[in-house]
Protein backbone atom coordinates (compact mmCIF):
# COMPACT_ATOMS: atom_id res chain seq x y z
CA UNK A 1 0.00 0.00 0.00
CA UNK A 2 1.24 3.48 -0.82
CA UNK A 3 -0.03 6.66 0.83
CA UNK A 4 -0.34 9.82 -1.16
CA UNK A 5 -1.35 13.28 -0.07
CA UNK A 6 -4.79 14.55 -1.01
CA UNK A 7 -5.14 16.89 -3.90
CA UNK A 8 -5.04 20.36 -2.40
CA UNK A 9 -7.74 21.70 -4.66
CA UNK A 10 -10.24 19.14 -3.42
CA UNK A 11 -9.31 19.28 0.29
CA UNK A 12 -8.65 15.56 0.78
CA UNK A 13 -5.76 13.26 1.49
CA UNK A 14 -5.19 10.16 -0.64
CA UNK A 15 -3.99 6.68 0.22
CA UNK A 16 -3.15 4.76 -2.98
CA UNK A 17 -2.09 1.16 -3.52
CA UNK A 18 -0.33 -0.26 -6.62
CA UNK A 19 -2.20 0.17 -9.92
CA UNK A 20 -4.49 -2.83 -10.41
CA UNK A 21 -4.31 -2.48 -14.19
CA UNK A 22 -0.54 -2.34 -14.32
CA UNK A 23 0.09 -5.24 -11.96
CA UNK A 24 2.57 -7.86 -13.15
CA UNK A 25 1.35 -11.34 -13.77
CA UNK A 26 3.45 -14.31 -12.79
CA UNK A 27 3.58 -17.32 -15.12
CA UNK A 28 2.66 -20.70 -13.69
CA UNK A 29 5.61 -22.88 -12.84
CA UNK A 30 4.54 -25.45 -15.43
CA UNK A 31 5.31 -22.97 -18.21
CA UNK A 32 8.97 -22.47 -17.22
CA UNK A 33 10.38 -25.28 -19.36
CA UNK A 34 8.28 -24.27 -22.38
CA UNK A 35 9.44 -20.66 -22.07
CA UNK A 36 13.09 -21.74 -21.81
CA UNK A 37 12.71 -23.99 -24.87
CA UNK A 38 11.17 -21.13 -26.86
CA UNK A 39 14.02 -18.79 -25.91
CA UNK A 40 16.59 -21.42 -26.95
CA UNK A 41 14.83 -21.96 -30.27
CA UNK A 42 14.69 -18.23 -30.88
CA UNK A 43 18.40 -17.85 -30.23
CA UNK A 44 19.19 -20.72 -32.62
CA UNK A 45 17.00 -19.18 -35.31
CA UNK A 46 18.74 -15.81 -35.03
CA UNK A 47 22.12 -17.52 -35.06
CA UNK A 48 21.23 -19.46 -38.21
CA UNK A 49 20.02 -16.30 -39.98
CA UNK A 50 23.08 -14.31 -38.83
CA UNK A 51 21.56 -11.25 -40.48
CA UNK A 52 23.74 -11.75 -43.56
CA UNK A 53 21.07 -10.45 -45.96
CA UNK A 54 20.93 -6.69 -46.44
CA UNK A 55 17.25 -7.02 -47.33
CA UNK A 56 16.56 -8.83 -44.05
CA UNK A 57 18.45 -6.19 -42.10
CA UNK A 58 16.52 -3.37 -43.76
CA UNK A 59 13.18 -5.06 -43.06
CA UNK A 60 14.16 -5.72 -39.46
CA UNK A 61 15.29 -2.13 -38.92
CA UNK A 62 12.09 -0.75 -40.44
CA UNK A 63 9.99 -3.18 -38.40
CA UNK A 64 11.90 -2.39 -35.21
CA UNK A 65 11.47 1.37 -35.68
CA UNK A 66 7.78 0.92 -36.46
CA UNK A 67 7.36 -1.38 -33.47
CA UNK A 68 9.03 1.08 -31.10
CA UNK A 69 6.98 3.98 -32.46
CA UNK A 70 3.71 2.03 -32.36
CA UNK A 71 4.34 0.62 -28.88
CA UNK A 72 5.33 4.05 -27.58
CA UNK A 73 2.25 5.72 -29.10
CA UNK A 74 -0.02 2.92 -27.89
CA UNK A 75 1.50 3.00 -24.43
CA UNK A 76 1.09 6.75 -24.12
CA UNK A 77 -2.47 6.58 -25.45
CA UNK A 78 -3.34 3.75 -23.06
CA UNK A 79 -1.81 5.54 -20.08
CA UNK A 80 -3.60 8.81 -20.85
CA UNK A 81 -6.94 7.10 -21.39
CA UNK A 82 -6.48 4.93 -18.32
CA UNK A 83 -5.75 7.93 -16.13
CA UNK A 84 -8.67 9.82 -17.60
CA UNK A 85 -11.13 6.92 -17.13
CA UNK A 86 -10.01 6.03 -13.63
CA UNK A 87 -9.77 9.64 -12.48
CA UNK A 88 -13.23 10.45 -13.83
CA UNK A 89 -14.81 7.39 -12.21
CA UNK A 90 -12.92 7.87 -8.98
CA UNK A 91 -13.73 11.58 -8.67
CA UNK A 92 -17.39 10.95 -9.42
CA UNK A 93 -17.68 8.16 -6.83
CA UNK A 94 -15.72 9.99 -4.12
CA UNK A 95 -17.57 13.23 -4.77
CA UNK A 96 -20.93 11.47 -4.46
CA UNK A 97 -19.76 9.69 -1.31
CA UNK A 98 -18.65 13.00 0.21
CA UNK A 99 -21.97 14.66 -0.54
CA UNK A 100 -23.85 11.67 0.89
CA UNK A 101 -21.79 11.87 4.06
CA UNK A 102 -22.60 15.56 4.33
CA UNK A 103 -26.31 15.16 3.63
CA UNK A 104 -27.15 11.96 5.46
CA UNK A 105 -24.48 11.13 8.04
CA UNK A 106 -24.01 14.64 9.36
CA UNK A 107 -27.72 14.72 10.26
CA UNK A 108 -27.43 11.60 12.41
CA UNK A 109 -27.06 11.86 16.17
CA UNK A 110 -23.51 11.76 17.51
CA UNK A 111 -24.33 8.38 19.04
CA UNK A 112 -26.57 6.71 16.45
CA UNK A 113 -28.13 3.28 16.73
CA UNK A 114 -27.43 0.39 14.37
CA UNK A 115 -30.78 0.83 12.63
CA UNK A 116 -30.05 4.45 11.97
CA UNK A 117 -26.66 3.57 10.52
CA UNK A 118 -28.13 0.76 8.35
CA UNK A 119 -30.81 3.08 7.02
CA UNK A 120 -28.30 5.83 6.25
CA UNK A 121 -25.93 3.34 4.55
CA UNK A 122 -28.73 1.99 2.33
CA UNK A 123 -29.80 5.46 1.36
CA UNK A 124 -26.22 6.38 0.43
CA UNK A 125 -25.76 3.21 -1.62
CA UNK A 126 -28.89 3.84 -3.69
CA UNK A 127 -27.18 6.72 -5.47
CA UNK A 128 -26.17 6.82 -9.14
CA UNK A 129 -22.59 5.62 -8.51
CA UNK A 130 -23.57 2.15 -7.28
CA UNK A 131 -21.15 1.63 -4.40
CA UNK A 132 -21.50 -0.24 -1.10
CA UNK A 133 -21.30 1.60 2.21
CA UNK A 134 -20.21 0.76 5.74
CA UNK A 135 -20.89 3.26 8.57
CA UNK A 136 -19.24 2.91 11.97
CA UNK A 137 -20.26 4.81 15.11
CA UNK A 138 -20.86 4.54 18.87
CA UNK A 139 -24.35 3.98 20.30
CA UNK A 140 -25.62 5.61 23.52
CA UNK A 141 -24.24 2.63 25.46
CA UNK A 142 -20.67 3.42 24.23
CA UNK A 143 -20.44 0.32 22.10
CA UNK A 144 -19.28 0.33 18.46
CA UNK A 145 -22.09 -0.26 16.00
CA UNK A 146 -21.74 -0.95 12.28
CA UNK A 147 -24.29 -0.23 9.61
CA UNK A 148 -24.00 -1.69 6.11
CA UNK A 149 -25.87 -1.13 2.87
CA UNK A 150 -25.77 -4.84 2.01
CA UNK A 151 -25.25 -7.67 4.46
CA UNK A 152 -22.04 -9.64 3.85
CA UNK A 153 -21.37 -7.66 0.63
CA UNK A 154 -19.05 -5.10 2.19
CA UNK A 155 -18.01 -5.21 5.83
CA UNK A 156 -15.56 -3.41 8.02
CA UNK A 157 -13.08 -6.27 7.62
CA UNK A 158 -12.95 -5.61 3.86
CA UNK A 159 -11.44 -2.17 4.48
CA UNK A 160 -7.62 -2.26 4.21
CA UNK A 161 -5.91 -1.69 7.53
CA UNK A 162 -3.78 1.14 6.12
CA UNK A 163 -6.89 3.01 5.02
CA UNK A 164 -8.59 2.56 8.41
CA UNK A 165 -5.44 3.80 10.13
CA UNK A 166 -5.32 6.92 7.93
CA UNK A 167 -9.02 7.70 8.46
CA UNK A 168 -8.95 7.16 12.22
CA UNK A 169 -5.75 9.17 12.78
CA UNK A 170 -6.48 12.47 14.59
CA UNK A 171 -6.35 15.55 12.40
CA UNK A 172 -3.82 17.28 14.66
CA UNK A 173 -1.21 14.60 13.79
CA UNK A 174 -1.65 15.45 10.12
CA UNK A 175 -1.05 19.13 10.75
CA UNK A 176 -4.52 19.94 9.36
CA UNK A 177 -7.09 22.39 10.68
CA UNK A 178 -10.37 21.07 12.03
CA UNK A 179 -13.72 22.73 11.62
CA UNK A 180 -15.91 23.62 8.70
CA UNK A 181 -15.18 25.56 5.59
CA UNK A 182 -14.43 29.16 6.03
CA UNK A 183 -17.63 31.16 6.56
CA UNK A 184 -19.83 28.07 6.95
CA UNK A 185 -21.07 25.90 9.77
CA UNK A 186 -20.48 22.56 7.96
CA UNK A 187 -18.29 19.88 9.39
CA UNK A 188 -14.95 19.29 7.69
CA UNK A 189 -14.20 15.93 6.11
CA UNK A 190 -10.86 14.26 5.50
CA UNK A 191 -11.41 11.88 2.61
CA UNK A 192 -9.01 9.01 1.86
CA UNK A 193 -9.10 6.46 -0.93
CA UNK A 194 -7.25 3.44 -2.11
CA UNK A 195 -7.41 0.96 -5.01
CA UNK A 196 -7.16 -2.75 -4.47
CA UNK A 197 -7.64 -5.99 -6.43
CA UNK A 198 -9.56 -8.98 -5.17
CA UNK A 199 -10.05 -12.16 -7.23
CA UNK A 200 -8.86 -10.30 -10.30
CA UNK A 201 -11.42 -7.50 -9.92
CA UNK A 202 -10.22 -3.93 -9.18
CA UNK A 203 -12.04 -1.91 -6.51
CA UNK A 204 -11.98 1.66 -5.21
CA UNK A 205 -12.20 1.95 -1.42
CA UNK A 206 -12.83 5.36 0.18
CA UNK A 207 -13.21 6.45 3.77
CA UNK A 208 -13.88 9.55 5.80
CA UNK A 209 -14.86 10.57 9.32
CA UNK A 210 -17.03 13.40 10.44
CA UNK A 211 -14.86 15.72 12.45
CA UNK A 212 -15.99 16.30 16.00
CA UNK A 213 -16.85 12.73 16.89
CA UNK A 214 -19.32 11.80 14.16
CA UNK A 215 -19.62 8.38 12.47
CA UNK A 216 -16.94 7.02 10.14
CA UNK A 217 -17.97 5.95 6.65
CA UNK A 218 -16.37 3.66 4.07
CA UNK A 219 -17.41 3.00 0.48
CA UNK A 220 -16.52 0.20 -1.95
CA UNK A 221 -16.98 0.63 -5.70
CA UNK A 222 -16.16 -1.98 -8.32
CA UNK A 223 -13.95 -0.75 -11.17
CA UNK A 224 -14.63 -3.83 -13.31
CA UNK A 225 -16.52 -1.94 -16.07
CA UNK A 226 -13.67 0.51 -16.37
CA UNK A 227 -11.17 -2.38 -16.38
CA UNK A 228 -13.08 -4.05 -19.22
CA UNK A 229 -13.12 -0.80 -21.16
CA UNK A 230 -9.37 -0.44 -20.64
CA UNK A 231 -8.78 -4.06 -21.69
CA UNK A 232 -10.79 -3.43 -24.86
CA UNK A 233 -8.69 -0.34 -25.47
CA UNK A 234 -5.50 -2.34 -24.91
CA UNK A 235 -6.65 -4.97 -27.43
CA UNK A 236 -7.49 -2.27 -29.95
CA UNK A 237 -4.12 -0.63 -29.51
CA UNK A 238 -2.41 -4.02 -29.77
CA UNK A 239 -4.20 -4.78 -33.04
CA UNK A 240 -3.30 -1.32 -34.33
CA UNK A 241 0.34 -1.93 -33.36
CA UNK A 242 0.35 -5.29 -35.16
CA UNK A 243 -1.16 -3.72 -38.29
CA UNK A 244 1.42 -0.94 -38.13
CA UNK A 245 4.17 -3.55 -37.83
CA UNK A 246 2.85 -5.47 -40.85
CA UNK A 247 2.55 -2.24 -42.80
CA UNK A 248 6.09 -1.25 -41.86
CA UNK A 249 7.39 -4.66 -42.94
CA UNK A 250 5.63 -4.34 -46.32
CA UNK A 251 6.92 -0.80 -46.70
CA UNK A 252 10.42 -1.97 -45.77
CA UNK A 253 10.18 -4.78 -48.32
CA UNK A 254 9.17 -2.33 -51.02
CA UNK A 255 11.91 0.11 -50.01
CA UNK A 256 14.48 -2.68 -49.83
CA UNK A 257 13.49 -3.88 -53.30
CA UNK A 258 13.81 -0.36 -54.67
CA UNK A 259 17.21 0.14 -53.06
CA UNK A 260 18.64 -3.33 -53.51
CA UNK A 261 17.69 -3.92 -57.13
CA UNK A 262 20.41 -1.51 -58.38
CA UNK A 263 22.79 -2.98 -55.81
CA UNK A 264 22.00 -6.48 -57.10
CA UNK A 265 22.63 -5.37 -60.68
CA UNK A 266 25.90 -3.81 -59.54
CA UNK A 267 26.90 -7.09 -57.87
CA UNK A 268 26.11 -9.09 -61.02
CA UNK A 269 28.06 -6.62 -63.14
CA UNK A 270 31.03 -6.78 -60.74
CA UNK A 271 31.02 -10.60 -60.93
CA UNK A 272 30.94 -10.47 -64.74
CA UNK A 273 33.78 -7.98 -64.66
CA UNK A 274 35.74 -10.30 -62.36
CA UNK A 275 35.15 -13.15 -64.82
CA UNK A 276 36.93 -11.16 -67.49
CA UNK A 277 33.91 -9.70 -69.31
CA UNK A 278 35.32 -6.21 -69.38
CA UNK A 279 32.63 -4.88 -71.70
CA UNK A 280 30.04 -5.12 -68.89
CA UNK A 281 28.17 -1.87 -68.28
CA UNK A 282 25.22 -0.78 -66.14
CA UNK A 283 22.13 1.05 -67.36
CA UNK A 284 22.03 4.44 -65.65
CA UNK A 285 18.75 6.13 -64.85
CA UNK A 286 18.05 8.96 -62.43
CA UNK A 287 20.27 11.36 -60.55
CA UNK A 288 20.40 9.82 -57.08
CA UNK A 289 23.38 8.27 -55.29
CA UNK A 290 22.79 4.83 -56.84
CA UNK A 291 22.80 6.35 -60.31
CA UNK A 292 26.06 8.11 -59.50
CA UNK A 293 27.46 4.77 -58.28
CA UNK A 294 26.45 3.15 -61.60
CA UNK A 295 28.17 5.93 -63.54
CA UNK A 296 31.32 5.48 -61.47
CA UNK A 297 31.22 1.73 -62.11
CA UNK A 298 30.84 2.25 -65.87
CA UNK A 299 33.71 4.73 -65.88
CA UNK A 300 35.91 2.36 -63.88
CA UNK A 301 35.02 -0.59 -66.12
CA UNK A 302 35.80 1.41 -69.27
CA UNK A 303 39.15 2.53 -67.87
CA UNK A 304 39.96 -1.03 -66.78
CA UNK A 305 38.98 -2.42 -70.18
CA UNK A 306 41.24 0.09 -71.93
CA UNK A 307 44.20 -0.62 -69.64
CA UNK A 308 43.78 -4.38 -69.93
CA UNK A 309 43.50 -4.10 -73.68
CA UNK A 310 46.69 -2.03 -73.78
CA UNK A 311 48.51 -4.48 -71.52
CA UNK A 312 47.27 -7.45 -73.53
CA UNK A 313 48.43 -5.79 -76.73
CA UNK A 314 51.86 -5.10 -75.28
CA UNK A 315 52.08 -8.62 -73.87
CA UNK A 316 51.04 -10.13 -77.18
CA UNK A 317 53.56 -7.95 -78.96
CA UNK A 318 56.31 -9.05 -76.56
CA UNK A 319 55.33 -12.70 -76.90
CA UNK A 320 55.28 -12.44 -80.68
CA UNK A 321 58.66 -10.70 -80.62
CA UNK A 322 60.20 -13.48 -78.50
CA UNK A 323 58.68 -16.17 -80.70
CA UNK A 324 59.77 -14.46 -83.93
CA UNK A 325 63.24 -13.82 -82.55
CA UNK A 326 63.60 -17.43 -81.42
CA UNK A 327 62.52 -18.75 -84.81
CA UNK A 328 64.76 -16.31 -86.64
CA UNK A 329 67.72 -17.34 -84.49
CA UNK A 330 67.25 -21.05 -85.16
CA UNK A 331 68.52 -20.89 -88.77
CA UNK A 332 71.82 -19.13 -88.06
CA UNK A 333 72.23 -21.14 -84.86
CA UNK A 334 71.91 -24.35 -86.84
CA UNK A 335 74.74 -23.27 -89.11
CA UNK A 336 76.84 -22.03 -86.20
CA UNK A 337 76.25 -25.27 -84.30
CA UNK A 338 77.42 -27.31 -87.28
CA UNK A 339 80.59 -25.21 -87.51
CA UNK A 340 81.27 -25.47 -83.78
CA UNK A 341 80.88 -29.26 -83.95
CA UNK A 342 83.51 -29.38 -86.69
CA UNK A 343 85.80 -27.12 -84.67
CA UNK A 344 85.27 -29.30 -81.57
CA UNK A 345 86.28 -32.41 -83.57
CA UNK A 346 89.45 -30.66 -84.76
CA UNK A 347 90.28 -29.22 -81.35
CA UNK A 348 93.30 -31.47 -80.82
CA UNK A 349 94.93 -30.29 -84.03
CA UNK A 350 94.39 -26.61 -83.41
CA UNK A 351 97.04 -24.15 -82.36
CA UNK A 352 97.26 -24.07 -78.53
CA UNK A 353 96.73 -20.32 -78.66
CA UNK A 354 93.45 -20.76 -80.59
CA UNK A 355 92.06 -23.85 -78.75
CA UNK A 356 90.71 -21.93 -75.65
CA UNK A 357 88.81 -19.53 -77.91
CA UNK A 358 87.35 -22.46 -79.84
CA UNK A 359 86.21 -24.17 -76.65
CA UNK A 360 84.58 -20.90 -75.50
CA UNK A 361 82.79 -20.52 -78.83
CA UNK A 362 81.52 -24.11 -78.64
CA UNK A 363 80.31 -23.68 -75.03
CA UNK A 364 78.55 -20.37 -75.66
CA UNK A 365 76.97 -21.66 -78.86
CA UNK A 366 75.47 -24.59 -77.01
CA UNK A 367 74.25 -22.27 -74.25
CA UNK A 368 72.67 -19.93 -76.80
CA UNK A 369 71.03 -22.87 -78.52
CA UNK A 370 69.56 -24.07 -75.19
CA UNK A 371 68.33 -20.56 -74.41
CA UNK A 372 66.54 -20.30 -77.76
CA UNK A 373 64.92 -23.71 -77.26
CA UNK A 374 63.77 -22.71 -73.78
CA UNK A 375 62.37 -19.40 -75.02
CA UNK A 376 60.39 -21.18 -77.68
CA UNK A 377 58.97 -23.61 -75.12
CA UNK A 378 58.03 -20.73 -72.79
CA UNK A 379 56.34 -19.00 -75.72
CA UNK A 380 54.20 -22.10 -76.34
CA UNK A 381 53.11 -22.17 -72.70
CA UNK A 382 52.25 -18.47 -72.74
CA UNK A 383 50.29 -18.84 -75.96
CA UNK A 384 48.46 -21.92 -74.66
CA UNK A 385 49.56 -24.08 -77.58
CA UNK A 386 51.50 -26.66 -75.52
CA UNK A 387 49.81 -30.08 -75.69
CA UNK A 388 50.23 -33.44 -73.98
CA UNK A 389 50.96 -36.73 -75.73
CA UNK A 390 49.80 -39.18 -73.07
CA UNK A 391 51.03 -42.73 -72.65
CA UNK A 392 51.17 -45.36 -69.91
CA UNK A 393 54.60 -44.96 -68.31
CA UNK A 394 56.53 -47.11 -65.83
CA UNK A 395 57.93 -44.40 -63.57
CA UNK A 396 61.01 -46.34 -62.44
CA UNK A 397 61.99 -47.12 -66.05
CA UNK A 398 61.36 -43.50 -67.08
CA UNK A 399 63.62 -42.11 -64.34
CA UNK A 400 66.32 -44.68 -65.10
CA UNK A 401 66.25 -43.77 -68.78
CA UNK A 402 66.53 -40.07 -67.95
CA UNK A 403 69.52 -40.63 -65.68
CA UNK A 404 71.22 -43.04 -68.07
CA UNK A 405 70.84 -40.73 -71.08
CA UNK A 406 72.72 -38.02 -69.23
CA UNK A 407 75.37 -40.28 -67.64
CA UNK A 408 74.19 -39.55 -64.09
CA UNK A 409 74.00 -43.15 -62.92
CA UNK A 410 76.96 -42.81 -60.55
CA UNK A 411 75.69 -39.54 -59.03
CA UNK A 412 72.02 -40.43 -58.46
CA UNK A 413 70.44 -42.86 -56.00
CA UNK A 414 67.03 -44.12 -57.13
CA UNK A 415 64.46 -45.40 -54.65
CA UNK A 416 61.56 -46.57 -56.81
CA UNK A 417 59.72 -49.85 -57.21
CA UNK A 418 59.06 -51.13 -60.68
CA UNK A 419 55.46 -51.47 -61.71
CA UNK A 420 54.30 -48.02 -60.60
CA UNK A 421 52.38 -46.91 -63.68
CA UNK A 422 50.99 -43.51 -64.58
CA UNK A 423 49.42 -42.03 -67.66
CA UNK A 424 51.69 -39.10 -68.54
CA UNK A 425 53.53 -37.40 -71.37
CA UNK A 426 56.92 -39.23 -71.31
CA UNK A 427 58.82 -36.41 -73.03
CA UNK A 428 57.54 -33.72 -70.68
CA UNK A 429 58.17 -35.95 -67.64
CA UNK A 430 61.74 -36.37 -68.90
CA UNK A 431 62.09 -32.58 -69.13
CA UNK A 432 60.86 -32.19 -65.55
CA UNK A 433 63.17 -34.88 -64.15
CA UNK A 434 66.19 -33.63 -66.12
CA UNK A 435 65.73 -30.10 -64.79
CA UNK A 436 65.20 -31.17 -61.17
CA UNK A 437 68.03 -33.74 -61.06
CA UNK A 438 70.43 -31.60 -63.09
CA UNK A 439 69.70 -28.62 -60.89
CA UNK A 440 70.36 -30.71 -57.75
CA UNK A 441 73.68 -32.01 -59.12
CA UNK A 442 74.83 -28.56 -60.18
CA UNK A 443 73.95 -26.67 -56.97
CA UNK A 444 73.69 -29.35 -54.29
CA UNK A 445 76.26 -31.92 -55.25
CA UNK A 446 76.04 -35.68 -55.36
CA UNK A 447 74.71 -38.05 -54.44
CA UNK A 448 71.21 -36.92 -55.38
CA UNK A 449 68.46 -39.13 -54.01
CA UNK A 450 65.31 -39.63 -56.10
CA UNK A 451 62.38 -41.41 -54.43
CA UNK A 452 58.98 -42.39 -55.80
CA UNK A 453 55.81 -43.16 -53.84
CA UNK A 454 52.07 -43.21 -54.33
CA UNK A 455 49.67 -41.18 -52.18
CA UNK A 456 46.11 -42.08 -53.04
CA UNK A 457 45.59 -41.18 -56.67
CA UNK A 458 48.73 -39.02 -56.80
CA UNK A 459 52.24 -39.88 -57.85
CA UNK A 460 54.92 -38.18 -55.73
CA UNK A 461 58.56 -37.91 -56.87
CA UNK A 462 61.08 -36.28 -54.52
CA UNK A 463 64.55 -35.06 -55.54
CA UNK A 464 66.89 -34.33 -52.64
CA UNK A 465 70.48 -33.08 -52.87
CA UNK A 466 73.32 -32.91 -50.32
CA UNK A 467 74.05 -29.22 -50.61
CA UNK A 468 73.60 -26.35 -48.13
CA UNK A 469 69.98 -25.86 -49.07
CA UNK A 470 68.16 -22.84 -50.48
CA UNK A 471 68.13 -19.52 -48.57
CA UNK A 472 64.70 -18.72 -47.14
CA UNK A 473 64.48 -15.45 -49.05
CA UNK A 474 65.14 -17.30 -52.31
CA UNK A 475 62.58 -20.12 -51.87
CA UNK A 476 59.56 -18.10 -53.08
CA UNK A 477 61.41 -17.19 -56.31
CA UNK A 478 63.09 -20.44 -57.40
CA UNK A 479 60.48 -21.01 -60.13
CA UNK A 480 60.55 -17.42 -61.43
CA UNK A 481 61.86 -16.91 -64.93
CA UNK A 482 65.45 -15.64 -65.19
CA UNK A 483 65.72 -15.42 -61.40
CA UNK A 484 69.30 -15.48 -60.07
CA UNK A 485 69.90 -16.33 -56.42
CA UNK A 486 72.99 -14.09 -56.32
CA UNK A 487 72.81 -10.62 -57.82
CA UNK A 488 76.60 -10.43 -57.81
CA UNK A 489 76.77 -13.43 -60.19
CA UNK A 490 74.13 -12.66 -62.82
CA UNK A 491 75.75 -14.92 -65.40
CA UNK A 492 75.74 -18.71 -65.07
CA UNK A 493 75.71 -21.76 -67.31
CA UNK A 494 71.93 -22.07 -67.06
CA UNK A 495 69.34 -19.95 -68.84
CA UNK A 496 67.29 -19.27 -65.72
CA UNK A 497 64.28 -20.94 -67.33
CA UNK A 498 64.76 -24.61 -66.43
CA UNK A 499 62.72 -24.75 -63.21
CA UNK A 500 60.08 -22.47 -64.69
CA UNK A 501 59.62 -24.83 -67.64
CA UNK A 502 59.54 -27.83 -65.30
CA UNK A 503 56.75 -26.19 -63.29
CA UNK A 504 54.75 -25.39 -66.44
CA UNK A 505 55.08 -29.02 -67.57
CA UNK A 506 53.81 -30.14 -64.16
CA UNK A 507 50.86 -27.75 -64.39
CA UNK A 508 49.86 -28.98 -67.84
CA UNK A 509 49.61 -32.47 -66.29
CA UNK A 510 47.43 -31.08 -63.52
CA UNK A 511 50.28 -31.39 -61.00
CA UNK A 512 52.56 -29.19 -58.92
CA UNK A 513 56.22 -28.81 -57.89
CA UNK A 514 57.25 -27.46 -54.50
CA UNK A 515 60.69 -26.54 -53.15
CA UNK A 516 61.77 -26.77 -49.51
CA UNK A 517 64.79 -27.41 -47.30
CA UNK A 518 65.20 -30.82 -45.71
CA UNK A 519 65.62 -30.92 -41.91
CA UNK A 520 68.69 -33.12 -42.46
CA UNK A 521 70.25 -30.65 -44.88
CA UNK A 522 69.95 -30.06 -48.59
CA UNK A 523 67.11 -28.93 -50.79
CA UNK A 524 64.09 -31.08 -51.66
CA UNK A 525 62.01 -30.63 -54.79
CA UNK A 526 58.72 -32.54 -54.73
CA UNK A 527 56.82 -33.32 -57.94
CA UNK A 528 53.17 -34.33 -57.46
CA UNK A 529 51.24 -35.60 -60.48
CA UNK A 530 47.89 -37.35 -60.94
CA UNK A 531 48.57 -40.99 -61.77
CA UNK A 532 45.29 -41.48 -63.72
CA UNK A 533 44.13 -39.93 -66.95
CA UNK A 534 45.84 -36.60 -67.58
CA UNK A 535 43.86 -33.39 -67.23
CA UNK A 536 45.72 -31.57 -69.94
CA UNK A 537 44.38 -30.31 -73.22
CA UNK A 538 46.42 -32.76 -75.20
CA UNK A 539 44.99 -35.28 -77.54
CA UNK A 540 46.55 -38.24 -79.27
CA UNK A 541 49.05 -36.05 -81.02
CA UNK A 542 51.19 -33.15 -79.78
CA UNK A 543 52.05 -29.78 -81.20
CA UNK A 544 54.27 -29.69 -84.24
CA UNK A 545 56.87 -27.84 -82.22
CA UNK A 546 56.95 -30.27 -79.30
CA UNK A 547 59.81 -32.24 -80.74
CA UNK A 548 62.08 -29.20 -80.68
CA UNK A 549 62.68 -29.23 -76.93
CA UNK A 550 64.68 -32.41 -76.38
CA UNK A 551 67.79 -30.43 -75.54
CA UNK A 552 66.15 -28.06 -73.00
CA UNK A 553 66.63 -30.41 -70.02
CA UNK A 554 70.39 -30.60 -70.37
CA UNK A 555 70.83 -27.28 -68.63
CA UNK A 556 68.91 -26.44 -65.44
CA UNK A 557 69.25 -23.43 -63.19
CA UNK A 558 67.69 -22.28 -59.96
Amino acid sequence: MRAAAARQGRGRAVVADPDPHGARRRLPLGHASVTAARKTWGRRLLTSLRLTSLRLRLVLVFALIALIAAVSASGIAYWLNREAVLTRTQDAALGDFKEAMQDRVASLPRQPTKDELDRAARNMAHGSQGYSVVLIGENPDGRTVVGTSELDAFTRDDVPASLRKAVEKPAAEKGEKSGGSEGSGEESYRLFWQRKVEDGTPYLVGGTRVMGGGPTGYMLKSLEPEAKDLNSLAWSLGIATALALVGAALLAQAAATTVLKPVHRLGVAARRLGEGKLDTRLRVSGTDELAELSRTFNSTAASLEKKVADMSAREESSRRFVADMSHELRTPLTAITAVTEVLEEEEDSLDPMIAPAVRLVVSETRRLNDLVENLMEVTRFDAGTARLVLDDVDIADQITACIDARAWLDAVELDAERGIMARLDPRRLDVILANLIGNALKHGGSPVRVSVREEGTDLVISVRDQGPGIPEEVLPHVFDRFYKASASRPRSEGSGLGLSIALENAHIHGGEITAANSPGGGAVFTLRLPSGEGDGDGGPGGSADDGDTEQQAKKADR
